[in-house]
């Protein structure tokens, strides 16, 4: 049985075909993902889940779903956003084909039914994966817009939030994430020299640029669009960044620059990490499984900043198959749900 296994975000779209077993056992994993902003191109999501699957589409037995892009400001509420992505899907697949909901998969009837169960739930199949690893841990996975910080106990997800506005409270979310983050959101003041300069509060770079310049990512990770429209290569990037602090590479070098990144990239650490510490000593936890795009440069570097134990999801996933660890998580789901 193959089952694809899609995590419809309000940037990228992920997909994890896993062929499984008549045992349940997997066999294969294959991943891929496309940049797609569902705050302009909603309309192209249909599309964009065929071309992920490809000729795949013959061979697939059933399709799970998972999302957090009903947040998009192309919809006026969750609710409207749940239900356009949720009947999109369904007008796609001529399939059997179930969502993932704050308490487990549902059928299309009970999404209609209560669409805010749908609601930014992604992270509910992630935690499995986790759980498999450690009954007891946290699991933070950084993509390239948010990072997630979840309990887990006795195998068990335990956070204390369900909403995205509830988990912002709890320490459980905190928007930030390795691509799309503008950094004027994670700094007010950098250092120049001896000086500290106060930042422009505009669009100009996001932490895209800073992992780029720092190279904790590659060309080819940088998947999202450039503030400025312009090319994402390290000479476009270092002049983003300079603009933080109202410049251009001809007030300031790139050593200056990269500078500049190097501190914004700490700062961002560290807002994962203080959240991190707020579920760990609540919850009395030590043990850290990171997971995503943001696997080792944020999430692994929060957690040693707390002085927390950490593993990462590649003891059972490629790391290309981390980066997209909700779409997995989804397709052992939706075999879990056939089976019931």
């Amino acid at each position: 049985m193959k089952i694809a296994g899609f995590d419809i975000g309000g940037a990228n779209t992920d997909l994890a075909v896993v062929e499984f077993d008549e045992k349940g056992k997997i066999l294969n994993i294959k991943t891929d993902f496309s940049y797609l902003p569902m705050w302009i191109k909603k309309h192209e999501l249909s599309k964009t889940l065929l071309e992920l699957l490809g000729t795949d589409i013959d061979e697939i037995d059933a399709v799970g779903i998972s999302m957090t892009a009903e947040l998009a400001d192309s919809y006026q509420n969750k609710s409207e956003g749940v239900l356009d992505i949720s009947t999109r899907v369904m007008e796609t697949f001529d399939l059997p084909v179930a969502f993932v909901g704050l308490n487990g998969m549902m059928d299309y009837d009970a999404v209609k039914k209560n669409p805010l169960q749908l609601a930014a739930a992604n992270w509910i199949a992630t935690a499995p994966l986790a759980a498999y690893m450690a009954p007891d841990c946290i699991f933070i996975d950084t993509g390239s817009t948010t990072t997630d910080i979840i309990p887990i106990k006795n195998g068990v997800e335990c956070a204390k939030g369900r909403t995205d506005l509830q988990r912002l409270a709890t320490g459980e979310l905190v928007y930030t994430g390795t691509l799309r983050t503008n950094v004027a959101t994670i700094v007010d003041k950098v250092p120049l020299g001896d000086d500290w300069v106060r930042t422009a509060s505009e669009f100009f770079a996001v932490t895209a640029d800073v992992h780029l310049v720092l190279e904790n990512i590659t060309r080819e990770d940088y998947t999202s669009e450039t503030p400025d429209g312009a090319d994402n290569n390290r000479e476009n990037s270092l002049l983003r960044l300079s603009r933080v602090v109202c410049g251009d590479l001809d007030l300031l070098s790139p050593d200056e620059v990269v500078k500049i990144a190097q501190f914004i990239y700490q700062k961002q650490v560290e807002q994962v990490a203080e959240a991190l510490k707020e579920v760990s000593e609540r919850e009395g936890i030590t043990l850290v499984i990171a997971t995503g795009l943001g696997m080792d440069i944020i999430g692994s570097e929060a957690a040693k900043l707390q002085g927390l134990e950490v593993r990462t999801m590649e003891e059972i996933l490629t790391p290309t198959d981390c980066v997209v660890a909700p779409a997995v998580g989804t397709a052992l789901l939706m075999e879990k749900f056939l089976r019931a």
